[in-house]
């Protein structure tokens, strides 16, 4: 199995060039939230890398902004498996979490994650009626693989 890797300056977190390039690439990734119980809760989502952050959108009664909203701490994780383990790899981002629910960062994030999906609007359309984005600043980059 390859070396895992973190990354931070001077307080500042900062993903590599193959950490970006990965999380940008990736369809799926999975997000762990705890609420004030400290309960986990790990679902799959779509996500965006926008400006050095991941975003993501959901309903706004949903489990996972509950949770955001009671504790804003919050991991993302993307990964490749293989059989041979020496070509597994992937990226794990912790970080704080904030909801963004209406304005021109609402809509500015949407129109990212629709370029990415293109169902999106069609499919799990996001309204600011009904819909919330969440947004993740990294604290910490933890890779595994990219090197």
């Amino acid at each position: 199995m390859g070396k895992a890797r973190t990354s931070r300056r001077r307080g500042k977190v900062r993903l590599s060039r193959k950490a970006a390039a990965m999380l940008r690439l990736a369809r799926v990734s999975r997000i762990a939230t705890a609420g004030a119980s400290g309960t986990p809760h790990l679902v799959p989502v779509c996500h965006a890398l926008v400006g050095g952050k991941l975003y993501l959108g959901s309903g706004k009664r949903g489990r996972k902004v509950r949770n955001v909203l009671a504790n804003p701490r919050l991991t993302l994780t993307v990964d490749e498996y293989s059989e041979d383990w020496a070509g597994l790899r992937g990226v794990m981002v912790q970080g704080r979490a904030r909801v963004i629910e209406r304005g021109p960062s609402f809509r500015r994030i949407r129109r990212a994650i629709y370029r990415k999906y293109v169902q999106y609007p069609t499919d799990a359309a996001l309204s600011e009626s009904d819909s919330v984005i969440i947004e993740l600043t990294p604290t910490h980059v933890f890779t595994w693989g990219l090197d």
